[in-house]
């Protein structure tokens, strides 16, 4: 395990340790699904159509609902992968933002995605990843990973 693995998990446990208790538990009922390392995340699949970050765990979806105007552009593996990119971004909000995390990303996202009227305004063609909290997400997860995240998909 290389150093900057061991720092970033020893970050997560620490500064980040609000969410990354909270990842734990969801970890925890989630345990007999598959699990697996990214650059020191802890990443579960789940069939919920949402994706979730929690410090040093992420929960991805096998089952990435997309819109019909990327439908022929882009294939299902490849947007998994994308996700997976922008939900490591969220990790590493979380390593920036320490317990400020919660309030400052976590909050502000899950409104952003679960309520009816930015619901809305998605469906009138608005990127999901346009909102600062997901646009600062694939930024950090581009720039760490050196992977490519979801740009602006509108999903």
């Amino acid at each position: 395990m290389n150093i900057k693995i061991i720092l970033y998990i020893l970050i997560q446990c620490t500064w980040g340790i609000l969410q990354t208790l909270l990842g734990f538990i969801v970890f925890l009922i989630n345990i007999k699904n598959k699990h697996y390392f990214y650059h020191g995340a802890i990443i579960t699949e789940r069939n919920p159509p949402s994706s979730i970050s929690l410090g040093l765990f992420v929960f991805t979806t096998t089952n990435p609902m997309k819109d019909k105007r990327i439908e022929n552009r882009i294939s299902d593996k490849e947007l998994s992968k994308r996700l997976l990119v922008h939900k490591y971004g969220h990790t590493i909000q979380s390593l920036i933002f320490g317990p400020l995390y919660l309030i400052v990303i976590g909050i502000p996202s899950t409104l952003w995605g679960f309520l009816p009227y930015f619901q809305n305004k998605r469906n009138k063609g608005v990127s999901y990843f346009s909102f600062f909290t997901e646009k600062f997400a694939n930024y950090l997860g581009e720039k760490v990973t050196k992977e490519q995240s979801m740009e602006n998909a509108v999903i």
